[in-house]
């Protein structure tokens, strides 16, 4: 009865009415699409009864063409859709349309800039008489897009900030009840489940009194399912609010909420099999020559780094960002700006963003940069009562920190900005908050868990650690007791491993 059901949906979508003979008369139709993994295409006519499909066709990517921007990949289905009907869409005496939800793509074929590989493209595309009309997407279709084949991946380009978020909320909270369902049903967890059913006590495991799942330490147990683990690792490295962030970081935003057996492993595996970040993050190697490095200031916000990361695509008019780093938390404020920014206007952006929500620091590191050194910024610091530190001469290690959180920004912003790279300015408070939820390699800490005493919900699955006023009082002491300690280890650490090939420079 199976395997009649199956050649009844072969016959239905291999047959009229679903599919028509090719008549070059009528006005045609090329759609293409693609995913991270696939291209699909759908070939159709429109005759007196409307749109008709005439042929459908997908395949996988090959391994090179994975690595394709997404410009490129766009582009590549429309080539190989030609291709493959080249007879047909040849025969036509008229124009006709391909359709894509690639914008950008409606312009290529009187652009004068291309890569060697458009140029290829365009000189086979001259072949046939068409236009590209840009076509959004409304909605999902299978041929390009076959769970089967790919990881599940949100598409970021177009979609409204607001819509964004209500997609989210939709999918954790479908996760919520799939991880409930899956471990009320594992033989491992089903006897303790009883137990605390019936109130009996069960060390360190809970029953979460809401949603009804199993907590281990404070923690969401998770099932052996390799959907809500990987749906999880998605949330917690891909999603712009995480920031594929490395595996140390991946495991401790995982860590907070949930636990699960061989999750050190499955982490970094995942991690260092993500290809956004094997593209687009740099390898840091460690410096020689002797380090300086700067006191630790005795509590958030009384020392700022600041630095400028310019020369970037217009967004909004931006081409640059201001970076401000408190050196003892390492929370990060991101600002769009621009390249030509007096010191006047960098100085009431500095009042905006900084003095007015976190007041006055005792110091501001900064580098040798013309806007950092003007008559004004004296005049201002003098006024202000604040002492500049200027990097010493060929030691940039001293103005280090905005230096790598500069290098961790661009990375994010190329994980998730489209290809025009129009909007980055957009991404920038995703990605402020991104960095200051994930756990810092010096503190041992998330800059938002020294600042405020807990680390931020971000998604609909989140574990409350609420405590009283008096103790969260003495917890924040406790813990940015904890931070100064770690810094002055981190800075031991440093110093150490970067003065190994080093010398003192004698006196001359």
């Amino acid at each position: 009865e199976a395997l009649s059901q199956s050649q009844i949906l072969k016959e239905a979508f291999t047959t009229a009415p679903i599919l028509s003979h090719f008549n070059p008369s009528l006005p045609t139709i090329v759609k293409t699409d693609h995913s991270d993994y696939a291209l699909g295409a759908i070939l159709s006519q429109v005759n007196d009864s409307g749109k008709h499909p005439i042929a459908f066709d997908s395949r996988k990517l090959l391994p090179a063409e994975l690595n394709y921007e997404i410009h490129d990949k766009e582009l590549l289905g429309i080539v190989w859709a030609l291709k493959c009907w080249r007879a047909f869409l040849l025969s036509i005496s008229n124009s006709f349309e391909v359709l894509t939800d690639h914008s950008s793509l409606q312009y290529f074929i009187s652009s004068k800039v291309l890569t060697c590989r458009q140029a290829q493209w365009a000189e086979f595309l001259s072949e046939f008489h068409f236009t590209i009309t840009y076509c959004p997407e409304r909605g999902v279709d299978f041929i390009s897009k076959n769970p089967q084949n790919f990881h599940q991946a949100i598409k970021q380009d177009g979609i409204q900030e607001s819509r964004f978020f209500s997609i989210k909320v939709e999918i954790l909270s479908d996760l919520v009840h799939k991880i409930q369902k899956e471990v009320w049903q594992d033989k491992d967890y089903k006897e303790i489940l009883k137990k605390l059913a019936r109130g009996e006590s069960v060390t360190d495991y809970s029953l979460e009194p809401q949603a009804k799942l199993l907590l281990l330490k404070n923690r969401v147990v998770i099932p052996s399912n390799e959907e809500i683990l990987l749906n999880i690792l998605q949330k917690r490295h891909d999603s712009p609010l995480a920031g594929h962030p490395g595996q140390e970081k991946t495991l401790k935003l995982i860590k907070r909420d949930f636990d699960w057996a061989g999750m050190n492993q499955l982490i970094k595996d995942y991690v260092s099999s993500c290809q956004k970040c094997s593209r687009n993050k740099d390898i840091h190697h460690k410096k020689f020559g002797l380090l300086k490095t700067l006191q630790i200031p005795s509590g958030p916000w009384n020392s700022l780094s600041m630095d400028f990361i310019t020369q970037l695509p217009l967004s909004n008019n931006f081409d640059s960002i201001l970076v401000v780093v408190d050196r003892f938390s390492k929370m990060a404020i991101f600002i769009p700006a621009y390249k030509t920014i007096t010191s006047l206007e960098l100085a009431q952006i500095f009042i905006s963003h900084v003095f007015s929500k976190h007041g006055l620091s005792v110091s501001i590191v900064s580098d040798r940069g013309s806007l950092f050194v003007s008559s004004f910024w004296t005049n201002l610091f003098q006024q202000l009562k604040i002492s500049r530190d200027i990097s010493t001469a060929f030691h940039p290690e001293t103005d280090g920190q905005t230096k790598r959180v500069n290098q961790t920004l661009e990375q994010y912003l190329r994980m998730y900005v489209s290809y025009n790279q129009d909007y980055w300015h957009t991404w920038l408070p995703l990605a402020e908050f991104a960095y200051n939820n994930a756990e810092n390699s010096s503190t041992k800490q998330s800059p938002f868990f020294t600042i405020y005493g807990r680390n931020p919900s971000f998604d609909s699955i989140h574990i409350s650690h609420d405590s009283p006023a008096g103790k969260l009082s003495k917890k924040l002491q406790s813990v940015q007791q904890i931070v100064k300690e770690e810094l002055e280890s981190a800075i031991r650490r440093l110093k150490k491993y970067a003065d190994r090939n080093r010398s003192i420079t004698p006196d001359f």
